[in-house]
């Protein structure tokens, strides 16, 4: 799904940041352009990188256990 229509940007984009270690609106848009020409989308895309951010954090207990 596009985020910032302006620029081209996608939610898999978004994913993409975060897991690449994007940990901040301003380094998102300065990453992939994302609210860099009209700023409405900053507000979903801050969404996405905490949704993206929480599914990157998420403690696996049991990958440790399985090794």
């Amino acid at each position: 799904m596009y985020v910032c229509i302006c620029n081209g940007v996608t939610d898999r984009d978004i994913r993409q940041a975060v897991e690449a270690g994007c940990r901040s609106v301003p380094e998102l848009t300065m990453r992939t352009g994302a609210g860099a020409t009209c700023g409405s989308c900053l507000d979903l895309a801050a969404q996405l990188m905490e949704e993206a951010r929480a599914v990157r954090e998420l403690p696996l207990p049991l990958l440790s256990q399985a090794a």
